[in-house]
C-alpha cells in the first residue's frame, strides 16, 4: 500500500512536489500500530512558520521525507483504517498533528478514552502536544464545519490563549497598550479577541493598507494602524509588542520609536518572513521568542489535571461563535489543489477572511 505525500525543499520552500511512499499492509502492522487515512487538514500561515523554523524547532523530524525535503506538519483529522491496538477500533476519528499526506502509521501509546500518543522514535524530543491525538468520533464540536474551525483555529487560538495568559500573569509588564503586528492573521485576532475582554487594555492592530478593512470589521481592535503610520502612535506611555509578522525593519522602527517605553517585545510568528539574522541591539525590552509549550507546562503544573483544557475550553466557547461571521472556508481536494493552496499561503496570496481545508485524496 502507498501513501501520497506533499513535500517541499527545505532550502527553498517554493520548490514542492508529490511523491509516493510505501506503507505496511494492514496485516503486517506492528503490535499497537494504527494505519490512519488523513481525511482533511487545515493550511494556514502558521504551517509556513513550521517550515521556516523546521530545523531549529525539530518540526522536520516529525514526518520524515527524502534527503533535502520536508513534510510540513498540519492540524487535521484522520480515520483509523486498520488497528493492531486492542483499545482502538477501525473507523475511529482522530484529531491532531498529521503530515501533508494521505496516510500515517501511528505507534499508539498512552491510550485513554480521550486520546493517545504516537510513540514512534523519530517523533520524540518535541513538545508533547505535537504527538497527541484526540479521539473525537461522534463529538459535535469536531463534526462538519465545527471540525473545520477546530483544524483551522484551535491550535492557533491555543497560542493566542497562552500569550494572553502570559501577558496577564506579568501584568503586561506595566503596559496598557498592546500592539499586534500582522493583525489580520488568525493567531493575532484570536489574541485580540481575548485582550479586548480585559479591562484597561487597549488593543492596537498593525496591518497593511489592503487588510485594514477586514481588521476593522473584526471589532476586537481598539485602533487599527497601517505599517507606514506606526510612528504616529504616542510614544510616551508603556507599550507591549506581540510580533506575529517577524519583520526586522518593523520591529526596529517600533523599538526606536517607543524607546524605553517598549516594555515587552514577544516574537510569535513569521508571517512576513523578513527577519534579519543580524539585528542590532534595540532600545527597550529585548525581543524574545514566546514558546507556547513552556507556558503549557507551567500552567499544567499550577492548574492541575485538566486545568488547561478547562480554561481553554471556556475561552474557545466565547470565540468559536464569531468565526462564521469572520471567515469563509475554502475546500480543496487532490495534489493540484494542495499545491495551489500551499503556494498561495507561502506567497501571502490568501485573503485574511479565508481558511483552507484540504485533502490530498482526490
Amino acid at each position: 500500500m502507498k501513501s501520497t505525500d506533499f513535500i517541499v525543499a527545505r532550502d527553498d520552500l517554493q520548490q514542492c512536489k508529490v511523491i509516493e511512499t510505501q506503507l505496511p499492509d494492514a496485516a503486517t502492522l506492528p503490535d499497537d500500530a494504527l494505519l490512519v487515512k488523513v481525511t482533511r487538514f487545515a493550511l494556514t500561515a502558521n504551517n509556513i512558520t513550521y517550515a521556516v523554523t523546521g530545523d531549529q524547532l525539530k518540526y522536520w523530524q516529525l514526518f520524515p521525507a527524502p534527503n533535502g525535503f520536508g513534510n510540513i506538519p498540519v492540524w487535521g483529522f484522520g480515520e483509523v483504517t486498520a488497528s493492531k491496538h486492542p483499545g482502538i477500533a477501525e473507523g475511529e476519528i482522530l484529531f491532531g498533528y498529521f503530515p501533508m499526506a494521505t496516510h500515517l502509521v501511528i505507534e499508539a501509546a498512552d491510550v485513554s478514552k480521550r486520546g493517545l500518543r504516537d510513540a514512534a522514535a523519530h517523533r520524540q524530543g518535541v513538545a508533547p502536544v505535537y504527538n497527541a491525538y484526540a479521539r473525537v468520533s461522534g463529538a459535535p464540536a469536531f463534526a462538519a464545519r465545527q471540525g473545520d474551525w477546530q483544524a483551522l483555529l484551535r491550535p492557533l487560538f491555543m497560542l493566542s490563549f497562552l500569550v494572553d495568559d502570559f501577558l496577564a500573569e506579568n501584568d503586561f509588564y506595566g503596559a496598557r497598550s498592546v500592539l499586534l503586528s500582522s493583525a489580520s492573521s488568525k493567531t493575532a485576532f484570536g489574541l485580540a479577541h481575548l485582550l479586548h475582554l480585559r479591562e484597561g487594555i487597549k488593543v492596537i492592530g498593525l496591518t497593511s493598507a489592503s487588510n485594514t478593512k477586514f481588521v476593522e470589521s473584526l471589532g476586537c481592535y481598539d485602533e487599527v494602524v497601517t505599517y507606514d503610520r506606526v510612528t504616529s502612535l504616542p510614544s510616551n506611555a508603556p507599550a507591549a509588542f506581540v510580533d506575529m509578522a517577524g519583520n526586522s525593519e518593523l520591529r526596529e522602527k517600533l523599538h526606536r520609536h517607543f524607546g524605553d517605553q517598549m516594555k515587552y517585545s514577544g516574537r510569535i510568528g513569521l508571517t512576513h518572513r523578513s527577519s534579519s539574522p543580524d539585528e542590532p541591539v534595540l532600545p527597550g525590552a529585548k525581543p524574545a521568542w514566546f514558546f507556547a509549550p513552556d507556558q503549557i507546562r507551567i500552567r499544567a503544573k499550577e492548574w492541575g489535571p485538566g486545568g488547561v483544557d478547562m480554561r481553554f475550553g471556556a475561552a474557545w466557547a466565547g470565540f468559536a461563535p464569531k468565526l462564521d461571521q469572520w471567515l469563509t472556508v475554502t475546500e480543496g481536494r487532490g495534489p493540484a489543489a494542495v499545491r495551489a493552496a500551499y503556494l498561495d499561503t507561502l506567497n501571502r496570496r490568501v485573503p485574511p477572511d479565508q481558511g483552507h481545508i484540504l485533502s490530498l485524496a482526490e
